[in-house]
């Protein structure tokens, strides 16, 4: 039924292809697309040694993605999770099976991962801000440092346009008492002096109680643009967010549970109580130069603070009518420093080398509540690190048909000590429309503040948990090879990847005989597999994209045995079908596929599943209507067939102690319709 489904989205897709007529024979899908992610320089995608995924404003205007996730799970390689329904859940990238810490998200070059966690939110960044992303996959270690080590995603702001001034406003509504107003606006004010401005109030009654969710944003990009002599952007962010945190959905036949007439739970929701508000603030200053031909100079300078509370209630069968707790602030500041230089000796060679400074102030305060609410203890602790990363990468093409690289970076770590580490390239290009690549490196993370010092918690009768001081990193090889060949006039973009990675000293959180918890380097983390990707058009007022991932992800934790590590997939699918009318309007449908996914394994020497989570797919639509000159009537749906599936397990406790395994549920189908105006 499956292989019948991926059938009927490829033969309709290509049935649309030799129908309708042709409105945009001028867009080609180029390997000459220029991107800067990958080296920090520009260079073109067929010079390039790693697997690179380029997507555009007109990809995301025409999408149904309603974030960063969303807009890029599915293509090759790339895993999208969240968990659960819930507005305000986090939503996490993951490239070839490796964790949401192995994966550095940036925007406009500054990392967005928390140093808490490891990882980032990508639903937290405002889709309207968003120019173009830049996926680089392999180790960017080198050029990057800790937590490079699946891959990057490089997300670029909108800058103004010259000779032209941007306006956009928008407002929609939809189910689940969902609306969102947004507006952006830029030009050039005088000279060479421009600005880039976006605002966004989103709010949602999520699909559950204590779903809820809101979010508040604004940016501005400040632009001094004298071309390659001299570039200047400050930019700059606020997102303000609270939801409620429902939880796992319980066991079907669960009753509403009170204590005191508030209610704990429901047969919707885990939890009702259980609230989180989150802070973010960035600010960013870059200046590039070319103040001659073979010497380009680049500096940034960056600040983050990320706050993040958590309130916590719940029962406890120890102490019957009362409600015990805990309030959690967790701050993270970030000072951020970096310069290099691109250096160009001669034709066909290229150095560049700089360095890399990181301060991170790290902030934790955990109170815990008494059955009435009210404080009863609190524990605070304040730690500051830092690193350094001097780099250096170099290019060279010897002849037409061969390019070679090779890079080194020295990380010194305030904490760990320091770490070397190389990368190594190769791109072969026979034919001026291909491009055959391999790529190498060394790849490392950090330990995360949390790791390193978490307070000292006690939990009574032994238990508790503290961080660990003498954590090594997590370090390992990333190397795939790829194939990328353009046909039928550049209108056909096909790419075919091997990959393999793996990762020693894997920091697990352990516990001891009385759940003493302790972060440990014990486990170990391996993958190979295979990304297939295709782009036809836009041939005749169609584009149609084909992406396929087989990932075979082991896990290995200490003492154990190796076997298809959690929640990784092997097989991915995804296919987006984008149909222009001559009468304004667009239909864009995204359909994905994720193959099922242990869940649980009952001890560490089981090979087999004690339970999966099933194998899924979903189906979206978004069609977009201009009217007159400046409107434009948009209507989504999400999850078209409202297919039911799961996204993670959880234990839910109810009111006589009893345990059971319950999941997250996926988010169900939803309908969200908006107009905007644009000058």
């Amino acid at each position: 039924m499956d292989k019948m489904r991926i059938l009927f989205v490829i033969w309709m897709g290509l049935m649309v292809l030799v129908l309708g007529p042709d409105v945009r024979a001028d867009e080609k899908v180029t390997m000459d697309t220029v991107v800067v992610t990958a080296t920090k320089t520009e260079e073109q995608r067929k010079d390039v040694p790693n697997a690179v995924i380029v997507v555009d404003d007109a990809d995301i205007q025409e999408s149904p993605a309603t974030s960063v996730g969303d807009l890029l799970g599915g293509k090759t390689g790339i895993d999208w999770r969240t968990r659960g329904d819930y507005g305000g859940a986090a939503e996490e990238i993951h490239i070839r099976g490796m964790g949401a810490d192995g994966t550095q998200v940036l925007v406009n070059g500054v990392t967005v991962n928390s140093p808490s966690l490891g990882s980032a939110d990508v639903s937290r960044i405002p889709m309207n801000a968003i120019d173009r992303i830049e996926v680089v996959k392999g180790s960017g270690s080198v050029l990057y440092g800790s937590g490079a080590m699946g891959g990057l995603v490089n997300i670029i702001t909108k800058e103004p346009k010259r000779d032209r001034m941007d306006g956009k406003a928008s407002a929609g509504f939809g189910t689940e008492s969902t609306y969102q107003i947004s507006a952006e606006q830029g030009m050039f004010i005088f000279g060479d002096l421009g600005y880039y401005f976006t605002a966004n109030r989103t709010l949602t009654d999520g699909f559950r109680d204590n779903s809820d969710f809101s979010q508040n944003d604004a940016s501005l990009n400040l632009v001094l643009n004298k071309g390659k002599n001299l570039h200047v952007s400050l930019y700059g962010d606020i997102i303000e967010r609270e939801n409620g945190r429902p939880g796992v959905k319980p066991p079907a036949g669960t009753q509403s549970f009170s204590v005191n007439g508030t209610e704990v739970y429901n047969a919707e929701s885990a939890n009702l109580l259980n609230r989180t508000t989150e802070n973010d603030k960035h600010l960013v200053l870059k200046v590039k130069s070319r103040p001659l031909q073979w010497l380009g100079l680049n500096f940034q300078t960056d600040y983050t603070t990320m706050e993040s509370k958590d309130n916590n209630r719940y029962f406890s069968n120890f102490t019957p009518g009362n409600l015990p707790g805990s309030k959690t602030k967790v701050t993270n500041d970030i000072f951020g420093l970096e310069g290099n230089l691109e250096i160009t000796p001669f034709n066909g060679a290229t150095l560049l080398t700089g360095a890399q400074y990181k301060y991170y102030d790290w902030d934790n305060t955990s109170i815990t509540l008494d059955g009435l609410g009210n404080e009863s203890s609190r524990l605070a602790k304040s730690e500051g690190l830092h690193t350094t990363g001097i780099f250096a990468e170099a290019q060279y093409r010897p002849i037409q048909y061969v390019k070679v690289s090779a890079g080194l970076r020295h990380e010194d770590h305030s904490e760990f000590g320091t770490e070397v580490l190389p990368r190594f390239g190769l791109v072969i290009n026979p034919m001026e429309n291909t491009a055959l690549k391999f790529n190498s490196g060394k790849h490392f993370k950090a330990p995360t503040p949390n790791d390193l010092f978490w307070p000292l918690e006690d939990w009574g009768f032994g238990s508790g948990a503290q961080g660990n001081a003498d954590l090594q990193p997590e370090t390992g090889w990333h190397t795939d090879a790829s194939l990328e060949q353009t046909l039928a006039d550049e209108k056909v973009f096909f790419s075919l990847t091997w990959f393999q990675w793996d990762i020693d000293d894997k920091i697990e959180w352990v516990p001891d005989s009385n759940f003493f918890y302790r972060p440990e380097n014990l486990s170990h983390y391996e993958a190979d597999g295979w990304e297939i990707g295709t782009k036809i058009g836009p041939i005749l007022n169609t584009t149609l994209s084909l992406d396929y991932t087989y990932t075979d992800a082991q896990e290995q934790k200490a003492g154990g045995v190796k076997r298809q590590a959690r929640y990784s997939a092997y097989n991915s699918f995804k296919t987006g079908l984008t149909y222009w009318f001559d009468f304004g309007l667009d239909v864009t449908t995204t359909v994905r596929y994720t193959d099922k996914r242990p869940a649980i394994y009952a001890s560490d020497t089981d090979r087999a599943p004690a339970e999966y989570l099933s194998s899924y797919w979903t189906a979206d639509v978004k069609a977009n209507q201009k009217l007159f000159d400046h409107w434009t009537l948009s209507c989504r749906v999400n999850n078209l067939f409202d297919a039911a599936y799961d996204t993670y397990v959880e234990t839910f406790y109810d009111q006589s102690g009893n345990g059971t395994r319950s999941k997250y549920p996926g988010a169900g189908r939803s309908l969200y319709v908006s107009a905007t105006y644009e000058y």
